[in-house]
C-alpha cells in the first residue's frame, strides 16, 4: 500500500484543484481543508473529502494554522500532505511536525527547506557549490542594521540594489533603491511586508542587473540520489516582481546556456540533497545572455509548473504530470521507475539513463488571470463571479481555482486561474494562448484578461526581447488596452436597460409601453452608462427594445433591437448581430464579446455629468479598492497637504497608500485599523476650506 493513498491538500484555491486532479488520476483518495469562508469553494467540492479547519478551542482556523492542518489530517485518516505552493509549502517548521505527526510531506527535508529558504543561508550554499552569485550584503536576524549600516553596506555594493527579505519570496517586500535618499523608507516598507507576509523582517539586498532576465530551471530528485533537471522556464514578464506570463522554453538561452544553467541548478540541488521537485532561479543579463547568477530556490511546486509538464518528453512521448512524480518520489519510488525508463543501473547510471532519456518538443506559454483592474493601477478587485466560461480545445488547459457563484475576497492571492496553449513552436504557441484567453470570460469580477492580451501581441514579447522590466515599460508607455466602452457597447447596454421596463405580460395603456410613444410624435428615453469612476455616455432609445433608433452622445442614431435568453444578449444593429454574454448585479451589468468584457453602470442624469474632478476636489477620500485598512497615519484636525500619506489599505497581501486628494484639515475619519472597506468606500474627509499657508508664506493678499 501506497503512504500516499490517502493525501490532504494543505491549499486552496487553483493548485488544491490541480493537485487534487492528480490524486484522482492516479487513484489515490483526496482530502480538502477550508475555512469558514471558503466551505463552498471549488476545491472542496473537487476532493472526496473536505475538512473544516478548526482551532484547538473549537473556532474556525486558518491555511496557516498547523495545528489546524495537523488535526484536519488525523480526522481525516490521510498519510501524507501535499502543500502545494504558499501558505506552508516552505515552511520547515511545518515539514517537521508532518513527521512528527507521521505523515508524509511530499516535499524536500525540513533541512533543504530551512536552507533554501533562507536567503542568505542558501547564498552561502550555492556559492560553495561553484555557482556564481551576486554580489550584496546580509543582515543578522539577532542585529537588524541601522540605516547608517545599511548606507555603508550599500556603498560597498553599489547601486542600484534590490532589497529582499530573506525568509520569502513571490515578490513580497521586495523594493528597487537607486538612489540613498531612497533607502531608509524603502528599508522600512520593505521590513513591514516581510513580516506581515513571513513573520520574519530580515532583509538582504543584492546589486540589481539592469535589464534582466528571470530563468528558471526545474529539478526533480528521488530518495536514491537520482536528481535531474526538466529544462528551463522563462518567467521575464513580470509587475511587482510578480510572474504574469511564463514560457518554455526560453527564447534567449543558447544550447550551451541551457545546459550549463541545468547542470548549476543540479549542483544548487545537490548541495541540499534534495529530494522532490523544486525550481533554482537565475537572473539571467539582458546584454550577457551568456552570464547567468543564482537568484533562489523554491523547495516547492511552481506556479508555473504546467508549461514545463507540457514541452517535457520521456524517450520521445510528450508530457510528464509533476504532481505525480511528487507523490512518486514521496513514496520511495525510484525517478527511472517514475518515468518509465528502463535501467539496471543504480545510483549514477540510473540518472544517466533518466538524463538520456528527458527531452523537450514544441513550446508552451501561460498566463496568469488576476483578479485586478489594470486601469487603476492593478489594483486587486473582487466580487461574486456571476458567469464563467473557460476555454478548451486541443493544447489548451485551464488550471482554474473559481466557479459561477464563488465570492472573490480581497484575503488571499489574487490569482483566479492560469490558461496555457502548446504549440509546436513559440509564434504559434502565442497565438494559441491569445485565442484562449479570449474565449476566456468572467462577469461579477473584473480581471486582467485584456492586458494579458495586449502584452503577448506587444512586439518585443513577440521577438522574445524580454526582460523583467519589460511590463512596467509596456504600462509606463500607455499600451494598456482601453476601459471605456466603444459606441456598440453602450447601444448594447441601452437596449439592455430598454428590455428590462418593457412588462412582460399585455398591458392596458399604450403610454405603459416605455417605447417614448406620445400624441404627436415619439419621445426618447435617456440612459446615461459608464464604467465605475470613469464619466457616463448619454445614450437615447427611441422605440420599444426589439426595434429602436439609439444615438450614443448625440451621434446620428442607428437602428437596432435586442433579445435576451438566459445569459446571452442578442444585439442588432444596422444588420449587424453580435451575441454577448450577460450578467447583472444591481445597477451594475457586465457584458462580453470576443474576448472583450465591460462593466457599465447605471447613472443618475445629475450624478452622470458631475465631472471625476469635482469628486476629488470636495476633499472626499475613497478606497482604491476592496480590502482592509491596516494603518491611518493622521487624525482629525491635522493640517495636511496634497498627496500626503492618510491611509494604507492591504488587499491580497498588497498594501496601498491612500493620500489626500487636496490640501486642508482631516475633518473625518471613517475608518480605523482592522476595517474592512469596499471599492470607492468612504474613509475620510479632507476640508480643503481650512487649509493653512506654509509657514513663512502670508497667503494670498
Amino acid at each position: 500500500m501506497r503512504v500516499t493513498d490517502t493525501v490532504l491538500v494543505a491549499n486552496r484555491g487553483e493548485i488544491a484543484v490541480r493537485v487534487i486532479r492528480t490524486l484522482r488520476a492516479t487513484g489515490r483518495r483526496a482530502v480538502a481543508v477550508h475555512t469558514e469562508e471558503d466551505a463552498e469553494a471549488p476545491h472542496v467540492g473537487a476532493a472526496d473529502e473536505a475538512v473544516a479547519l478548526t482551532s484547538g478551542d473549537g473556532g474556525p482556523a486558518t491555511y496557516l494554522d498547523v495545528d489546524a492542518v495537523l488535526a484536519a489530517a488525523r480526522r481525516s485518516g490521510a498519510g501524507a500532505v501535499h502543500p502545494g505552493y504558499g501558505f506552508l509549502a516552505e515552511n520547515a517548521g511545518f515539514a517537521s511536525e508532518c513527521r512528527r505527526a507521521g505523515l508524509v510531506f511530499v516535499g524536500p527535508s525540513p533541512d533543504a527547506i530551512d536552507t533554501m529558504g533562507d536567503k542568505i543561508r542558501a547564498k552561502a550554499a550555492v556559492a560553495a557549490a561553484g555557482v556564481p552569485v551576486l554580489p550584496g550584503v546580509a543582515e543578522d536576524p539577532a542585529a537588524p542594521l541601522t540605516d547608517q549600516e545599511w548606507r555603508a553596506a550599500v556603498g560597498r555594493v553599489g547601486l542600484p540594489i534590490l532589497l529582499k527579505p530573506s525568509a520569502g519570496g513571490g515578490g513580497k517586500g521586495m523594493r528597487l533603491v537607486r538612489d540613498l535618499t531612497e533607502l531608509p523608507s524603502a528599508v522600512r516598507s520593505a521590513r513591514r511586508e516581510a513580516v506581515a507576509a513571513f513573520g520574519d523582517g530580515t532583509l538582504l539586498a543584492e546589486r540589481y542587473v539592469e535589464n534582466p532576465r528571470h530563468v528558471e530551471i526545474q529539478v526533480i530528485g528521488d530518495s536514491a540520489g537520482c536528481l535531474v533537471h526538466l529544462g528551463e522556464r522563462e518567467c521575464s514578464l513580470q509587475r511587482r516582481h510578480q510572474k504574469i506570463v511564463e514560457e518554455a522554453p526560453s527564447p534567449v538561452l543558447s544550447d550551451v546556456t541551457r545546459a550549463a544553467m541545468g547542470e548549476a541548478a543540479v549542483r544548487v540541488a545537490r548541495a541540499v540533497d534534495y529530494v522532490g521537485a523544486g525550481t533554482v532561479e537565475f537572473i539571467v543579463g539582458g546584454d550577457r545572455p551568456d552570464e547567468f547568477f543564482f537568484l533562489e530556490m523554491n523547495t516547492r511546486l511552481q506556479v508555473e509548473h504546467p508549461v514545463t509538464e507540457l514541452v517535457t518528453t520521456v524517450e520521445g512521448r510528450r508530457g510528464v504530470d509533476l504532481v505525480a512524480l511528487q507523490l512518486g518520489v514521496a513514496d520511495g519510488a525510484g525517478l527511472p521507475g517514475l518515468l518509465g525508463v528502463a535501467t539496471d543501473g543504480r545510483g549514477p547510471e540510473a540518472e544517466e539513463a533518466v538524463r538520456a532519456a528527458l527531452g523537450t518538443s514544441g513550446h508552451a506559454v501561460e498566463a496568469r488571470v488576476y483578479a485586478e483592474d489594470p486601469a487603476r493601477g492593478f489594483l486587486p478587485t473582487g466580487g461574486r463571479v456571476r458567469v464563467l466560461r473557460e476555454p478548451g480545445g486541443e493544447h489548451v488547459r485551464v488550471d482554474s481555482g473559481i466557479a459561477t457563484g464563488v465570492d472573490v475576497g480581497t484575503g488571499y492571492d489574487p490569482m483566479l486561474a492560469k490558461v496555457v496553449a502548446w504549440a509546436p513552436n513559440r509564434r504559434e504557441a502565442l497565438s494559441r494562448l491569445d485565442r484562449a484567453l479570449g474565449e476566456h470570460t468572467v462577469l461579477g469580477v473584473r480581471t486582467n484578461v485584456p492586458f494579458l492580451r495586449a502584452l503577448l501581441r506587444d512586439a518585443d514579447v513577440v521577438a522574445g526581447r524580454l526582460s523583467t522590466g519589460l511590463v512596467e515599460r509596456f504600462v509606463e508607455g500607455e499600451r494598456l488596452p482601453t476601459t471605456d466602452p466603444p459606441g456598440e457597447v453602450l447601444v448594447a447596454g441601452a437596449l439592455w436597460c430598454q428590455l428590462d421596463r418593457e412588462p412582460a405580460g399585455p398591458v392596458a395603456s399604450r403610454f405603459a409601453l416605455p417605447d417614448g410613444w406620445r400624441w404627436g410624435g415619439p419621445a426618447a428615453t435617456p440612459w446615461w452608462l459608464g464604467e465605475p469612476g470613469r464619466p457616463a455616455h448619454r445614450v437615447l432609445v427611441t422605440g420599444g427594445a426589439e426595434d429602436a433608433a439609439v444615438s450614443v452622445g448625440g451621434a446620428d442614431p442607428v437602428r437596432g433591437g435586442a433579445r435576451l435568453d438566459g445569459t446571452e444578449l442578442t444585439v442588432r444593429v444596422d444588420g449587424r448581430t453580435r451575441v454577448y454574454t450577460v450578467a447583472r448585479e444591481g445597477g451594475r451589468r457586465w457584458l462580453a464579446w470576443a474576448g472583450g468584457t465591460w462593466e457599465l453602470v447605471e447613472r443618475e442624469p445629475l450624478a452622470a455629468v458631475s465631472s471625476p474632478a469635482a469628486t476629488t476636489a470636495d476633499g472626499q477620500v475613497r478606497s482604491p479598492m476592496p480590502g482592509t485598512v491596516l494603518t491611518v497615519g493622521v487624525a482629525v484636525g491635522d493640517q495636511v497637504v496634497a498627496g500626503q500619506e492618510l491611509l494604507v489599505v492591504e488587499a491580497m497581501k498588497m498594501e496601498h497608500t491612500v493620500t489626500a486628494p487636496v490640501a486642508g484639515s482631516v475633518a473625518a475619519l471613517l475608518v480605523r485599523p482592522g476595517s474592512r472597506v469596499a471599492l470607492d468606500e468612504d474613509l475620510a474627509v479632507v476640508d480643503p476650506t481650512s487649509a493653512t499657508a506654509p509657514s513663512g508664506d502670508p497667503g494670498p493678499v
